[in-house]
């Protein structure tokens, strides 16, 4: 029988993908469906970047580009690691990938043998366990809850590791939490860390830009990690880049060497015309960043205020990103008489298709008594969204 191989049978398909598709369906069909479940922002790309890439195509940037990333760019991406997180590294640590999701996979691929244990925290994103999944490891989750913010302990991270752990795998600001680590808690983690010299920390810090209290802090700051701490990042979030993707990693020179090395036989060098473009979004003004962030902060705190008087939803202050992940738990068992909510991905369901909102069950992060909002929509659509699900939840007994 022709069938897939193991490895992409045992793959579980991208939640948050399939409920962005499932909305775009329904859209297509003349229902009115608000999306809340798309991790992207929805402003344009700033237009000193787009300029950027129309010279780069008259400059006929149209050939192959090095697969670790033009020289410029990542002389850029050394800049920017120096001007705004003191972190030293030189161009041949730096490659440059088909965004940070490809970035994160090179890295997995590159240390990860078949039966090594990578721990990642929960909530997390849903793709970490599923690039493990393909670079035959094995995930340990560490569970945290609503009460600490969604962020681990040295003390759980300690009782975790064992003699298997490879790597460490995490997110702040994170998906889907809005979390951030203060520099004191990742200064706490590292002490922890320092005990277990070949463990391997990768650093997401894709949403560092969306950051609502302050600087942001890298695990890679400390100088007793840098040399074990791989940062990745991108200029999808920060710079409304999704559809450019560029993401790069920050690494130990073995890292870096080893992730070129695969990616030379996988996808070779990111577009040439992207590149250039985003060489343009780490040198440039970055005021664009600036108003974003203050943007999708207002709309934080407007759809706080509106999620708070929803009945069995119990939520906290998101620090970062442009996500919320309110606790749902107390809705379950309810009905409306026709459809039983018994979990997240009922109540998901339950709102699209009663209330026309997308939105992402927790069970995908690791957290089945939560769901993920995106804020990255007009203030407008987000209290229509929240009307109609505080309309949905009531009809609940």
């Amino acid at each position: 029988m022709l069938k897939v191989s193991d490895r992409i049978a045992a793959m579980e398909l991208s939640p948050t993908l399939a409920m962005s598709q499932k909305s775009r369906e329904m859209k297509a069909q003349g229902i009115d469906v608000i999306n809340l479940s798309v991790g992207e922002p929805d402003f344009d790309t700033p237009d000193h970047i787009k300029k950027a890439a129309q010279k780069a195509i008259d400059d006929n940037y149209s050939h192959y580009s090095p697969v670790p990333g033009f020289l410029e760019l990542r002389q850029a991406v050394v800049n920017k690691l120096k001007r705004e997180n003191g972190l030293d590294y030189t161009t041949d640590q730096i490659v440059v990938s088909n965004g940070a999701k490809q970035s994160i996979a090179n890295a997995m691929m590159s240390i990860v043998n078949k039966g090594d244990e990578v721990i990642i925290p929960s909530p997390f994103w849903v793709s970490y366990s599923e690039i493990v999944k393909l670079a035959e490891g094995t995930s340990v989750f560490i569970p945290t809850s609503i009460e600490q913010d969604f962020k681990i302990t040295p003390d759980q991270l300690e009782k975790a590791i064992t003699s298997k752990t490879k790597a460490f795998l995490f997110s702040s600001p994170s998906n889907p939490t809005g979390s951030l680590y203060s520099k004191e808690e990742l200064r706490a983690l590292a002490d922890v860390f320092a005990k277990y010299p070949d463990i391997v920390i990768m650093s997401d810090e894709i949403y560092e830009h969306i950051n609502y209290v302050g600087s942001h802090e890298s695990m890679a700051q400390f100088d007793d990690m840098k040399d074990r701490v791989v940062v990745i990042n991108g200029v999808s979030k920060g710079y409304a880049m999704t559809g450019w993707r560029i993401g790069y990693i920050a690494a130990p020179l073995w890292i870096a060497k080893a992730c070129g090395k695969l990616q030379g036989q996988m996808t070779s060098g990111a577009s040439s015309i992207a590149q250039m473009a985003s060489v343009a979004a780490l040198d440039g003004d970055q005021s664009s960043v600036v108003s974003m962030r203050t943007a999708f902060k207002k709309r934080r705190d407007l759809a706080l205020l509106q999620l708070k008087e929803i009945p069995g939803f119990e939520i906290r202050e998101p620090k970062g990103a442009f996500y919320l992940f309110p606790q749902v738990s107390q809705l379950f068992g309810k009905s409306n008489g026709s459809v039983s909510i018994n979990n997240a991905t009922d109540l998901s369901l339950y709102l699209l298709e009663t209330a026309n909102v997308a939105t992402v069950t927790g069970e995908a992060f690791g957290a089945p008594e939560c769901l993920r909002l995106s804020y990255a929509t007009s203030e407008e659509q987000m209290a229509e969204a929240i009307r109609r699900i505080k309309s949905a939840i009531e009809n609940l007994k």
